[in-house]
């Protein structure tokens, strides 16, 4: 059975950090592609951060120079470490895995207030 379980989301302060975490099962990880989405109520799910089978990344602008995305795979997950969160970082966020078929997690959901 596939899945994608994400954990790590919760409140924290404006300036703050979270680190999610993403664990997969039943496929091959490894030759993967994973990345991390979010979604506001009302709006399209949008990239924040992608990272290849062999490690290289990209992310979103808005992101640049505050999360880092990373995988073990040995431990079958990927993460995402946010610092000097802002309120608009607010929203779910969501593991993606995608090679032959694409996978999605449920969602942890992130909210940044004082």
């Amino acid at each position: 059975q596939v899945q994608l379980v994400e954990s790590g989301g919760g409140l924290v302060q404006p300036g703050g950090s979270l680190r999610l975490s993403c664990a997969a099962s039943g496929f091959t990880f490894s030759m993967y592609a994973t990345s991390w989405y979010r979604q506001v109520p009302g709006k399209e799910r949008d990239m924040v951060a992608h990272i290849t089978s062999i490690g290289s990344t990209n992310y979103a602008d808005s992101v640049k120079g505050r999360f880092t995305i990373s995988r073990d795979n040995a431990k079958n997950t990927v993460y995402l470490q946010m610092n000097s969160l802002k309120p608009e970082d607010t929203a779910a966020y969501y593991c993606n895995a995608r090679n032959f078929q694409t996978y999605w997690g449920q969602g942890t959901q992130v909210t940044v207030s004082s």
